[in-house]
């Protein structure tokens, strides 16, 4: 080998070297930033007029840091103070206080005081003046229930030696030979699956009211309640939502103790099904699964044909006879996580025009959220066609300029990958932009999931996963979770739904009857 060639390798190799420095640099920034760094998206190399996907959900301060001018100087606080106050609307806090039962407080002068200090003659009432209202809090309070019932005796039949009594009718327990009541299942509920309080923290609330409640009990009326009467309602959402033409599916990992054949520190994964973002009712149904293969949706599913919206995972790719609908929020993420610090970088330009073009398409999404199905149709394939032929355009374009395996690379080769799906949801005006709504759906289980950690047994997680159906089901319907299973826990120990399935149909929460009972922010 000859001079020239020997170093023409070094040099190829010295470039290969810092290549793979700069690659690693970028890996380690990206970690950094997930470990430590905003779990927001929203960047700040965008060029002024480009359109946030997440503007709406700029904090007061976020808003103020984007659209200062440097070079104006310090503001005058006292100015900005002002305008901030200006924000608050006449009749704000009546607003805010209008749902919740007031108590009217009048105070009066003393008898020894009601007299004038100028002539000294009594003073005669002539009015009140309202001064201020306060918000009261009252703590929980706890009773005990002692049933009792009546029995009732035929005198006559007794005087003729055929003796007839007879009882009146209590309510069926919730729980057999339990002191637990609809209520206080519903709380703890309530407190773990909408709150995310964990039963041992939920252990020292009830020892400060007063009562000694170990976690093991409240669990164990976790597991019998589900088992006995929210599962039954699930079975039927679940028929319900195959029924439907449009749906969100999303996933994501749970710690599950004692499964058989599994060590305690495997994967287990909780799958959340959703009805889809224009649906008449609004259905949310988690599953538990000791895994994440293609199988479990594949099952669940069985009998549903139409539109199925996910991230890419190639595991959905089992499910038969569906069209799949990939999630653009998953593309501007792509972009969005390698966008370096350094702003003057190529990459930073690269990545803010992947991100520009996402922002295009879900600025168009939101003006079209209220027009009808076929509008929606028809405006999209008009307006956004255009914009999307640009991207395509542009990431092919690019992706011959930049190395594969460099974070831009990585992130061109995936929308090209992804480009049938991600074209998809253009085919009907039903399908959404993005999954979202499935991911929105998950996250109270993933803000639980880092405080209670783990679910004890199989057992558990499939408990957890119909009471987590149910809460966020209600919620998506606009009902009060606590006031909804309380309503569950009392009316469905008392009926023959077993024998008669179609019993359930009157405690789904758009019925007529819940939606009155158990109505979000009914006093």
């Amino acid at each position: 080998m000859t001079v020239s060639e020997r170093m023409a390798t070094f040099e190829k190799r010295i470039t290969e070297l810092e290549q793979e420095n700069k690659r690693l640099h970028n890996t380690i920034e990206y970690l950094t930033r997930k470990l430590f760094g905003k779990s927001s998206e929203k960047t700040a190399v965008l060029s002024l007029g480009q359109v946030s996907l997440f503007e709406e959900e700029e904090s007061f301060f976020d808003e103020a840091e984007s659209k200062a001018n440097p070079e104006v100087g310090e503001p005058d606080l006292s100015k900005e103070a002002d305008n901030y106050r200006k924000k608050r609307f006449k009749g704000q806090r009546k607003e805010l206080l209008k749902d919740l039962e007031h108590v009217k407080k009048v105070y009066r002068l003393a008898e020894e005081d009601r007299t004038c200090d100028t002539c000294g003659d009594g003073l005669v009432s002539v009015g009140e003046e309202f001064v201020r209202s306060e918000l009261e809090f009252i703590p929980a309070q706890v009773r005990v229930i002692d049933y009792y019932r009546e029995t009732m005796e035929c005198r006559t039949c007794r005087k003729n030696d055929n003796p007839y009594m007879e009882k009146s009718p209590i309510p069926d327990p919730v729980i057999l030979h339990s002191m637990a009541s609809p209520s206080t299942i519903a709380w703890v509920m309530h407190q773990k699956f909408v709150n995310a309080i964990p039963l041992y923290r939920q252990e020292k609330e009830w020892q400060m009211l007063g009562v000694s409640l170990s976690r093991a009990t409240m669990s164990n009326w976790i597991l019998a309640a589900a088992r006995d009467w929210l599962i039954p309602l699930v079975d039927l959402l679940h028929q319900q939502i195959l029924q439907e033409n449009y749906l969100h599916v999303d996933e994501t990992t749970v710690s599950v103790m004692q499964e058989e054949g599994r060590k305690n520190t495997t994967d287990s994964y909780m799958w959340v099904y959703s009805t889809g973002q224009y649906a008449k009712h609004s259905i949310r149904i988690f599953e538990y699964q000791p895994g994440r293969g293609g199988s479990y949706p594949k099952k669940f599913l069985k009998g549903f044909e139409g539109y199925l919206h996910t991230d890419a995972y190639a595991g959905y790719n089992k499910v038969p006879k569906i069209t799949r609908c990939l999630c653009w929020a998953h593309v501007r993420r792509k972009f969005v996580d390698i966008l370096p610090k350094d702003t003057k970088a190529p990459e930073a330009a690269m990545a803010s025009q992947g991100i520009a073009f996402c922002n295009q398409l879900f600025a168009i999404e939101k003006s079209l959220h209220n027009v009808s199905i076929d509008e929606r149709k028809e405006k999209r394939l008009k307006q956004e066609i255009p914009i999307l032929e640009a991207f395509w355009a542009w990431a092919d374009s690019l992706r011959r300029q930049v190395p594969p395996k460099s974070a831009i690379g990585e992130a061109l080769n995936y929308v090209q990958n992804q480009k049938d799906g991600l074209m998809n949801y253009l085919k009907d005006g039903h399908c959404s932009i993005s999954n979202n709504l499935a991911e929105n759906s998950i996250r109270p289980f993933t803000i639980g999931r880092k405080n209670w950690l783990f679910s004890g047994s199989p057992k558990g997680a499939a408990a957890s996963a119909a009471v987590y159906s149910l809460i966020e089901t209600a919620k998506a319907n606009g009902l009060n979770p606590y006031s909804y299973l309380e309503f569950l826990l009392q009316d469905l120990p008392g009926l023959p739904f077993r024998q008669y399935p179609e019993i359930l149909e009157d405690y789904l929460p758009w019925n007529s009857q819940i939606q009155t009972r158990c109505k979000k922010n009914k006093t």
